[in-house]
Formats: C-alpha cells, sequence, structure tokens
C-alpha cells in the first residue's frame, strides 16, 4: 500500500466535511441576509411577511440535512420551537406582541436549539431594549423630516408600534449565523 492511497481517504474525508461546512455557512449567512431584509421591512411597515419567515424555518432543515444533525437533535429544536411559539401566541393574544414577531420568534428559536436559547434569548432581549427606548424617544418625530438620518429614525416612532422583529432578526441572526462563521477566522 502506498503512502498516497493511504491518504486519500483522509483528504476525502477532510474535503466532504469542508464542503458541508462551506454549505452551513452559505445557509446561514443566507438566513442572516433574510432576517436582516426583515428587520428593515419591520421597520418600515410593521409587518414581517409570511413567506419569508417559512423560508427560513425550511432553510433550518435543510441544514440540519446538509450538516447531519441527529433526528433527535431535530426533535429538540422543534419542540423548542413550539413551545415559544405558544408563548408568544399567549402574548400575542394578550396584545403584547405581533403576530409576525410571535413567528419569528418561533422560527429563530428553531434555528437556535436549547444550547444556544439563553444567549439568544439575551441578546434579542439587549436589542429588543434599545429598539423599545428609540421607539420611545422617536414617538412624537414628525416622519416628514428633512434629513435622510431623522427620516430613518422616525420610522421607529413608537406612534406605530415598536418593531421588535428587528431584535429578533439582529440578535438570532447573530446567534445563528456567528457560530459557524468564526472559527473560520480564528484558525490557523
Amino acid at each position: 500500500m502506498s503512502v498516497c492511497s493511504s491518504l486519500f481517504p483522509i483528504s476525502r474525508i477532510f474535503l466532504n466535511r469542508l464542503t458541508v461546512s462551506l454549505l452551513s455557512i452559505a445557509i446561514r449567512l443566507t438566513v442572516l441576509c433574510a432576517l436582516l431584509w426583515l428587520a428593515a421591512v419591520d421597520v418600515r411597515c410593521r409587518r414581517l411577511p409570511t413567506k419569508v419567515v417559512m423560508a427560513i424555518g425550511a432553510l433550518f432543515f435543510v441544514d440540519a440535512l446538509v450538516t447531519r444533525m441527529p433526528i433527535d437533535d431535530v426533535l429538540v429544536h422543534l419542540l423548542l420551537a413550539l413551545v415559544v411559539f405558544l408563548i408568544c401566541a399567549a402574548l400575542f393574544v394578550a396584545k403584547m406582541l405581533g403576530g409576525g414577531d410571535a413567528k419569528l420568534a418561533s422560527v429563530v428559536f428553531l434555528w437556535v436549539g436549547l444550547s444556544l436559547s439563553l444567549p439568544a434569548l439575551t441578546l434579542i432581549s439587549v436589542i429588543g431594549l434599545g429598539v423599545a427606548l428609540i421607539s420611545l424617544a422617536t414617538q412624537r418625530m414628525n416622519p416628514e423630516q428633512r434629513s435622510r438620518p431623522m427620516q430613518a429614525l422616525a420610522m421607529f416612532s413608537g406612534a406605530r408600534g415598536v418593531p421588535y422583529g428587528v431584535a429578533l432578526a439582529l440578535g438570532g441572526g447573530l446567534i445563528i449565523a456567528l457560530p459557524s462563521v468564526l472559527p473560520l477566522f480564528f484558525t490557523r
């Protein structure tokens, strides 16, 4: 047996893992871009299109297949998403959260899973506090401002409701994308 033939299976395994990793990163970056787009739409329209939210949820299953996530882990992710949806549905009924935010929250937690749920909740809460404070501070701003930065700031006005989808999208997107992207920058 030559050295080349004995190394070939190792290099094929390495290339398969690299391909899977790059494909998963591409999926996660696509999800991050979609979430950032949803954040912009939420600020402008106070709506979160269901088709985009569902597409983000479907990409979780594509990523799970690509990364060969065990079915037990997929079920745990699904269970967490269901629990989050039920909690958010109760908040929606109490008029404390929008319906789009409830859908988006369950999809974000479908992606992050149990192991990253606390960091995700923390980051989303901190960003949500910032969004709420900006919404409160701009509540009486005239949306017909002359300067572009002031117009953009006026879109956050709490007079139309707090765009909490921004916090869900930014916080969730970072928790979804960073764990797969950061190793690219910190490995030798």
